[in-house]
């Protein structure tokens, strides 16, 4: 679980053994600090001493005891002189500001400590952080006896000539974590490269407006074969021409025909974002899968707000909307309509370029393919993709990480968690 309220410490520092350790402490009482008052005096004066000095090549190592001193524990804002550490080892359940900019960037590697608070005082709080244990009480098993459609049928619509990886991206996504079967439908001049790539995916080539943009018309082509698949991902790459958008629209909001359960990402999202009243007009089970542009964009709201605020605002959101929605980026959050949320604990700077939003929307759409629920779909998506690029960024460090490096990875992660039940 992690805690919906927490106390800001601005701490008292001990040098211990080259190490500067944030400890707690009254601090109201020695230096007149508060809660919403800016830290000042001899306090801030330490502060300012302990982060120059840690600029220096041999500067110390910097532990924070629950909090980085400065640190909001309930909205992540920092003071001025908030403490930058190497780690926070913070107490009994971490705490929303360890994982809300800015105060993530500040905490450094966060480590539960338990100091015994019995777990039945958490029963009402509806925000967790996911782990590993979480994650194998979930993950699919696959009986001797099983077939493709046992494991679910993905239809992709992805892809334009721009963007004609994105495609190859969400489709591999979606095997790697172990659909039965995934049809990928794109742009009919884009089909032969693509087929190139995607041998083990079938293909139904849609219409033109232009050379590799999906017509409007290619909504007659799809809706007949929605009935034939558990999942249906749309949006990744397909560009923003008025032709997609139309096509958009008419799939996911127009038709009256039954519909899989969707997945949203990308493209998909910024046609419906000028849409007046689109969420509902979506069916309820959908999940949307944003990054902080497309919610600014979705809510109306600036990025410097949504990142300044995630967790509730994907709260909100999904609630508003009666969807679950991934908001994306550093600490992923996972929220559904009832109010549930999940955090997920890894951030990479690996992870932050171009495809990788692609590859997480092909996993939480294979996943759910499986037979998971939704939330269950997108939180073990989550997981396994930040999993994935840990992994790759032990071998190649987090500059020049590309999102392909992470579909080899995707089964080998889930080799691991179902060796860790064994």
């Amino acid at each position: 679980m992690i805690s919906e309220r927490g106390i800001t410490l601005y701490d008292n520092l001990e040098k211990l053994g080259g190490m500067l350790v944030s400890t707690d402490a009254v601090i109201d009482a020695l230096f007149g600090t508060g809660r919403s008052r800016p830290i000042r005096g001899d306090f801030k004066v330490a502060l300012e001493k302990v982060n120059g000095s840690r600029k220096k090549r041999m500067g110390p190592k910097v532990i924070a005891i629950d909090l980085p001193s400065g640190l909001d524990a309930d909205s992540g804002a920092c003071d001025p002189v908030c403490l930058r550490t190497d780690n926070t080892i913070t107490l009994g359940f971490p705490k929303i500001g360890l994982y809300n900019s800015p105060g993530a960037g500040m905490a450094g590697m966060v480590t539960i400590a338990d100091i015994g608070i019995p777990e039945f005082l958490a029963e009402e709080i509806k925000t967790e952080i996911i782990i590993g244990e979480w994650a194998n009480s979930v993950i699919t098993q696959r009986p001797l006896e099983a077939n493709k459609g046992s494991f679910g049928k993905v239809l992709v619509v992805a892809g334009s000539i721009n963007y004609v990886g994105a495609a190859y991206l969400a489709c591999s996504g979606a095997i790697r974590v172990g659909a039965g079967l995934v049809t990928l439908a794109t742009a009919e001049s884009l089909g032969i490269v693509l087929a190139i790539k995607l041998t083990e995916v079938t293909h139904l080539p849609l219409p033109e407006s232009d050379s590799g943009i999906i017509s409007a018309e290619a909504v007659d082509i799809i809706v007949p074969e929605l009935k034939f698949y558990d999942v249906l991902l749309l949006g990744c790459g397909l560009g923003q021409s008025e032709s997609v958008r139309a096509f958009i629209r008419s799939t996911v909001l127009q038709t009256k025909d039954k519909k899989p359960r969707i997945v949203l990402d990308a493209d998909a999202l910024n046609a419906l974002a000028n849409t007046l009243n689109w969420w509902q007009k979506l069916p309820s089970g959908a999940i949307l899968t944003p990054h902080p542009g497309e919610m600014a964009r979705l809510t109306g709201r600036s990025v410097v707000e949504i990142q300044s605020n995630r967790l509730g605002i994907t709260k909100e959101m999904a609630r508003k909307w009666d969807k679950t929605v991934i908001l994306k980026g550093a600490y992923s959050v996972i929220a559904t309509p009832e109010g549930r949320c999940r955090v997920c604990p890894l951030a990479n700077a690996g992870l932050a370029s171009a495809g990788t939003g692609d590859v997480l929307a092909g996993v939480v759409a294979g996943l759910w393919a499986q037979d998971l629920n939704a939330f269950d779909a997108a939180s073990l998506g989550v997981w396994l993709h930040a999993k994935a690029g840990e992994s790759v960024k032990a071998v190649l460090g987090d500059t020049g990480m590309v999102a392909s490096d992470l579909l080899p990875v995707l089964p080998v992660e889930i080799k691991r968690l179902k060796e860790s039940l064994r």
